[in-house]
This record gives C-alpha cells, structure tokens and sequence, in this order.
C-alpha cells in the first residue's frame, strides 16, 4: 500500500487576520517565501480578486537538479479567514492535498500548513522521500517561517 505522509507546521504571525489571509491567498506572494534555489514562478496570469473555490494556479518550479516541472493546483475550499485548500491537478506528486488554517491568538493569528502527500512510482517514491523529499520539504517550510519573520516580524 502506498504511504501518505503528512507535513504539519505552525507559526504565529503577529498581524490582523485581514492582512494575513491577504498575503497567503495571493499567488503572487508565493515566490517571495519559497528559496531562491527552487526557481519558483507563477505563470497563471496576474489575479488579484480574493481566492475562490475552482481557481486554478499554475506555476513552474525546479525541485531537483533545477529541472523545471510545471505544476497546476486547484483552489477546493475556501472559508474567508479561517481556511482555504489547493490540491495538486499536475505535477510531481501523485497527491498533494495542502489545507492552510488560520486562527486569531492574542499575538496575532496562529497559522497551520497541514500537506497530506504521495510520491508516484511505489517503492522508488518510497525510496525518495527517505533520501531527499522529506528534507527538502522540511527546509522549504523552514525557510517560509523565517521569510514570513522578515515581513510581518515575531510574535512574542
């Protein structure tokens, strides 16, 4: 049976809920907290209305090797504040299922990344994410927090 890995991570971002799902929502501030190294673009065409459930994002990022991959999600839930959902259509997984929950704390809003994901190719995607994938997924969200300090500050 194939195995489904989940990537959880929190932070508290010490901003209006209003600011927070602003940033977060809007494709075009995914390239400024995703590393240098991944070459990540947006190439769907420049959107700034609010998120909607049926959105389409397409984008070119280089994971490995800097080979570039296109990538396409879909917008599938939206709750104005609190959540919204993208799920991979194409791209390097066989699912990615990326839920973004946001809850207001005395210090500002407490933001949570929950990815449930699968590798394709069976043991050799096994084999992947042990070697490379896990890690590289972890510094991706590591270097987010520290990207998102340096635009809205610290908490605490």
């Amino acid at each position: 049976m194939p195995s489904i890995y989940l990537l959880q991570h929190t932070q508290v971002i010490p901003a209006t809920p209003e600011e927070v799902w602003n940033y977060f929502s809007s494709p075009g501030n995914l390239a400024h907290i995703t590393p240098p190294a991944m070459r990540f673009t947006v190439t769907s065409p420049p959107y700034t209305g609010q998120v909607y459930p049926g959105q389409i994002i397409t984008y070119l990022v280089s994971p490995v090797l800097g080979i570039p991959l296109e990538w396409m999600t879909e917008i599938t839930h939206v709750e104005y504040l609190n959540y919204f959902v993208d799920e991979q259509r194409v791209g390097p997984y066989h699912i990615w299922h990326h839920e973004h929950h946001f809850q207001m704390v005395p210090e500002g809003v407490k933001m949570t990344d929950m990815v449930h994901y699968r590798l394709p190719f069976g043991l050799l995607g096994k084999l992947a994410h042990w070697l490379f994938v896990k890690k590289q997924l972890d510094e991706l969200f590591i270097y987010r927090h520290q990207a998102i300090e340096k635009i809205f500050g610290t908490a605490g």
